[in-house]
């Protein structure tokens, strides 16, 4: 049933292709090829409700459109946010001109960890991740499709076990997760990395899916 959600939620992605959209009270421009956060709560979900570190840095993995990264930069001193999809930077970059925070905001291309220098140290790193499983047999087929799925869950498993080498001191790692993903493979994965995941917000039900923001901890 959640590979065939995210089948449906890809369709729409495809399908239909606004310019622009409203969310969170702001206008967004929204480029070919990037996911749409107006066909799911969870992009609104996660920005509202994160705790930006005031002042602070953080990094977003997996940026898309901009939104959470161009709220976080009006609130944190810098912003770096990553996307596998260069389209997903572009558009991150432009919402960033359009509200005003570009020069706290450095956008780059980049699967995970992989476009950051080796020393670099956030406050709090996010990622809102594609948290449906799908079948041995699925081959993605865009970057759109890296938006919604991750076979075998192995970009969870590279995130839990690098996610802790870019804290800062007292720093913190949330992940953005859902009730359509497989709750008890991440644990499982999270264990393996030496880490617990722990509820930190649930939103309401959306169309039977409830999203969750879960943060990771070092197991004692």
């Amino acid at each position: 049933m959640s590979y065939d959600s995210g089948l449906r939620l890809l369709a729409a992605n495809r399908l239909r292709r606004p310019d622009t959209f409203t969310l969170l009270g702001d206008t967004w421009d929204l480029l070919p090829g990037v996911f749409s956060p107006v066909y799911d709560a969870s992009t609104r979900f996660f920005t509202t409700h994160l705790p930006y570190p005031p002042g602070g840095t953080m990094l977003e993995i997996g940026c898309g459109a901009g939104i959470t990264a161009v709220t976080a930069a009006r609130v944190c001193a810098h912003v770096t946010a990553t996307d596998i999809s260069a389209a997903a930077v572009a558009n991150t970059r432009r919402n960033a001109e359009r509200h005003g925070v570009a020069d706290r905001l450095d956008a780059r291309r980049g699967d995970l960890f992989d476009a950051l220098d080796d020393d670099a140290r956030f406050d709090l790193v996010f990622w809102n991740s594609p948290f449906i499983e799908s079948p041995a047999d699925h081959a993605p087929g865009s970057d759109l499709d890296l938006a919604i799925f991750d076979p075998g869950y192995t970009a969870h498993r590279r995130f839990l076990e690098r996610a802790h080498r870019f804290t800062a001191p007292g720093g913190r790692v949330l992940l953005g997760f859902g009730s359509l993903g497989n709750r008890a493979r991440l644990d499982g994965l999270a264990a393996g990395a030496g880490l617990t995941a722990t509820g930190f917000a649930a939103s309401p039900p959306d169309r039977d899916v409830t999203y969750q923001l879960l943060e990771l901890t070092p197991r004692p």
